[in-house]
């Protein structure tokens, strides 16, 4: 059945359809719950060249970079060069609430917004099968290394099975003097619990433990707070303070449960930029970018299979 209606001259339509497989909501629900929380939606993407992933009926969730033919004229974009695929992109910003129901009406449900240097991050990820607890545990491990550092940072719930930690940085900071200190970072907090955390790239690496991301430098992407997910339940990345942080779920936060919560936390629980400490620079540069280091040992690898 369809329901048709307009908001900010956005028509909105097909809102009675589920949204996806599992997520015990409509795409009005979706609407419903980016109108009424954009304020700190639109603070989470604006001025971020943005890449969705959307779900139609019937067909496997995409994500969406190169905005399409048919986009709206009023919604702005910006050119950047994709150096792996040797193209210009045209990716979208979604700085207001018209752009922002257009993409919600295009069922676009998570919301990536690039990074643009602006933060150092960590993306936590659990073992197969392993408790959020976990997580948790090795979460207050970089709270700690930030600590021993001279650094605060943010927290919040991936909205998936992990959590991000982000460190508000200077501005101008050089992209590798950034990826280096997030290297640093995690083998700071790595070494404060070796059994419990790992910065192995390499899956079968891990052994059972958190894995500390620290590849979401540069031009990398990160789920926005305050974004939902394409999972059971449609959760959504929602900010934690630290002290709470042992008590929650990531299932505690939905489009449902949070669209009423006040104010903008992730706003509110940011430490402002900060200068990050030149050893912790320099030691970064000493460890091996774990994209490539991995892509080599890979290789490696390959050719004693080989050779056996």
């Amino acid at each position: 059945m369809t329901s048709d209606e307009t908001r900010d001259g956005v028509a909105l339509t097909n809102l009675d359809q589920p949204l996806f497989d599992e997520s015990g909501a409509t795409k009005r629900d979706l609407v419903d719950y980016l109108d009424a929380t954009r304020d700190r939606v639109l603070a989470a993407l604006r001025g971020r060249p943005l890449s969705v992933i959307r779900v139609r009926p019937g067909q496997a969730p995409f994500m969406q970079k190169n905005v399409p033919k048919y986009t709206p004229s009023w919604v702005p974009t910006v050119k950047i060069w994709a150096e792996a695929s040797h193209r210009e992109i045209s990716y979208a910003l979604c700085d207001d609430r018209r752009t922002l129901l257009w993409f919600a009406n295009q069922r676009a449900v998570e919301y990536h917004p690039a990074l643009m240097g602006t933060h150092l991050i960590l993306d936590l990820d659990p073992p197969e099968g392993g408790p959020f607890t976990t997580v948790v545990r090795a979460a207050h491990l970089v709270r700690q290394a930030l600590a021993d550092t001279g650094l605060r940072g943010a927290v919040k719930t991936s909205g998936a099975k992990g959590v991000h930690v982000f460190v508000p940085v200077e501005p101008d900071l050089p992209p590798e003097d950034l990826a280096a200190a997030t290297r640093a970072l995690a083998a700071r907090a790595e070494r404060l619990d070796p059994e419990l955390a790992t910065t192995a790239f390499i899956r079968e690496d891990r052994q059972g433990k958190v894995f500390l991301d620290s590849t979401r430098a540069g031009g990398a992407t990160v789920v926005a707070a305050y974004s939902p997910r394409i999972r059971p339940g449609t959760p959504v990345s929602y900010p934690v303070p630290w002290e709470d942080l042992d008590q929650v779920e990531p299932r505690d936060f939905t489009i449902f449960t949070v669209r009423e919560r006040p104010g903008d936390p992730w706003t509110e629980l940011m430490p402002p930029p900060q200068t990050l400490p030149a050893d912790l620079i320099e030691e970064g540069h000493t460890i091996p970018v774990a994209r490539v280091q991995a892509m080599h040992e890979g290789k490696r690898r390959a050719r004693a299979r080989r050779d056996q």
